[in-house]
């Protein structure tokens, strides 16, 4: 799945130097809600959480959490909490629980075998934009680790009944700007263009770079004009990419950034939604090289890496796409390993997902899996999860990441 300089904060109502000091705050500890909710125009308590959807995870978390306590006691206290303001909160251990279990469930992932190893920061009580971006900074340095990436997500206010929890507007924590020059080429990445004309409007300026860093935007209500904020330097670990064997291909000065911290996805655990959950693991070498640098809407590099090769080009035949592809992510293997940058190979990452199933499968538990994100867009044939059927994919399986609305 696909974790310094001066830093800049801009809003219509305020502009600062420097990205907010991180701080700490302790959270509560699976206590009712202690804001009073907000009704709507008539009075009414709209109710966002689902008591069914609450119960389950509850026992949920029971089963597989031996010790937990009485699962009734906690059941009957969820029930008041929801009764009584639309909402209850989960204690620190029913969030990690819930966050390592939503990546367990994530059925276009892959690299779920270290799912309960996944870090989880508990950031409940933030809400401002400025806090959630210097977490997010420090997301990045953790999860970053010195280039030994760690699986880790940083959970932000969920929603509440009458007042949205905060979004991420970016898709990924990281990511490279997209522009379109007057010549009607691309400079950068064109799925970003939606978000780099957003971060213009927002009043954000940059020379027009292959490779530049998009600022993070981050709303503290839907409906509100995000607040901007340049990432620092030093959050931002990218690797440039070269060739074990071609040393022309560092001159054509490509790089891509090391943590993919996912943004724009809600995590729901019980009925709770949190829609600032960023999360990361560490890539795939495929996701760079066969996708982001490759893909005819991205980077569309497989061209210009077949001509330095000296390949054919006149004819598909030739399968100079193919060997041009598999250059491209030997460079991408190599620049990471050669740079100390945890980056799995897809070989070793199809075995992993194999060893996970059976891991499930000896808990009693199914694996659902998306074939079509499974299977590498490398050889695929030559992987062991390309030779298989997987458990259908359940839409209603909960806790889970969901595509944000």
């Amino acid at each position: 799945m696909e974790p310094g300089g001066n830093t800049l904060i801009f809003s219509l109502s305020r502009r600062r130097k420097s990205v907010p000091s991180v701080g700490s705050c302790p959270y509560g500890h699976g206590e009712p809600a202690p804001d009073a909710p907000v009704h709507d125009a008539r009075g009414h308590l709209p109710h966002l959480v689902d008591r069914h959807e609450a119960e389950r995870f509850v026992r949920q978390f029971h089963d597989e959490q031996p010790g937990a306590g009485d699962v009734e006691s906690r059941v009957r206290a969820v029930r008041a909490a929801i009764d009584r303001t639309g909402t209850y909160e989960h204690s620190p251990a029913e969030l990690a629980f819930g966050a390592r279990v939503a990546w367990r469930n994530a059925a276009r992932c892959i690299g779920r075998l270290y799912w309960r190893s996944l870090v989880v920061r508990d950031l409940r009580h933030l809400t401002s934009a400025d806090d959630i971006a210097a977490e997010c900074v420090e997301h990045l340095r953790i999860a970053g680790n010195h280039g030994r990436i760690r699986p880790v997500i940083s959970v932000f206010a969920p929603d509440r009944p009458g007042r949205p929890g905060p979004r991420i507007v970016n898709d990924q924590l990281v990511r490279y700007a997209g522009h379109r020059t007057p010549e009607g080429r691309w400079k950068g990445d064109p799925r970003s263009e939606p978000l780099t004309a957003q971060a213009r409007d927002l009043g954000w300026k940059r020379d027009e770079e292959a490779f530049q860093v998009l600022p993070l935007m981050v709303r503290e209500r839907p409906g509100t004009r995000p607040d901007w904020y340049e990432l620092p330097d030093d959050s931002v670990r990218e690797v440039p990419l070269r060739h074990p064997d071609h040393a022309w291909f560092a001159a054509l000065g490509l790089r891509w950034y090391a943590v993919p911290a996912i943004s724009d996805m809600t995590l729901e655990i019980g009925g709770v939604r949190y829609p600032a959950a960023p999360f990361n693991g560490w890539y795939m070498g495929t996701e760079i090289g066969a996708r982001n640098l490759a893909d005819a809407e991205r980077y569309d590099l497989l061209p210009l890496v077949a001509d330095r090769l000296g390949l054919d080009r006149s004819t598909e035949r030739t399968l100079w796409r193919d060997r041009a592809l598999v250059e491209l992510n030997v460079a991408v293997l190599h620049s990471f390993q050669e740079a100390g940058v945890t980056m799995a190979d897809h070989h070793t990452e199809s075995q992993r997902f194999l060893r996970h199933i059976a891991q499930e499968t000896r808990h009693g538990r199914e694996t659902p899996a998306d074939w079509s994100w499974i299977v590498p867009p490398v050889s695929g044939s030559a992987t062991p999860v390309f030779h298989r059927y997987y458990d259908p994919v359940d839409p209603s399986l909960r806790p889970a990441f969901l595509a944000r609305t």
